[in-house]
């Protein structure tokens, strides 16, 4: 993946504990019947959302049910990303969309991950 890729040149050191995975379609949906309601979710930080629609999610390091640690892991939502992009415009969205993602894990703004580290 060629967008992560040039990320992980630059915060490589930073980076080391973070896998990056793709699930076909989020598993997390809003709630309610009305779609009128699911344009003004509120989505946490970790979550990037085109209105209703999940396209990717930071998942935090944590410990698993077996007391094992798991890794923290952005997972990248295939089918929404895919119709949010014309084919020209994928590697752009995933590359916008990873920033968010890999800002959120340093806990900086998206201008220090694109201008890299200090």
């Amino acid at each position: 993946m060629d967008a992560f890729a040039e990320l992980d040149a630059r915060w490589h050191d930073r980076l080391s504990g973070l896998d990056v995975a793709v699930d076909d379609i989020p598993g997390t949906l809003p709630r309610g019947t009305d779609p009128s309601e699911w344009e003004t979710i509120a989505w946490p930080e970790e979550v990037t959302a085109d209105g209703p629609v999940p396209l990717a999610r930071l998942i935090p390091a944590a410990v698993d049910a077996q007391g094992r640690p798991t890794r923290a892991q952005i997972v990248l939502f295939r089918r929404p990303l895919e119709l949010r992009a014309l084919d020209d415009d994928l590697r752009e969205l995933l590359r916008e969309i990873l920033i968010q993602q890999v800002a959120t894990y340093l806990g900086v703004d998206e201008e220090t991950v694109e201008d890299g580290p200090d």
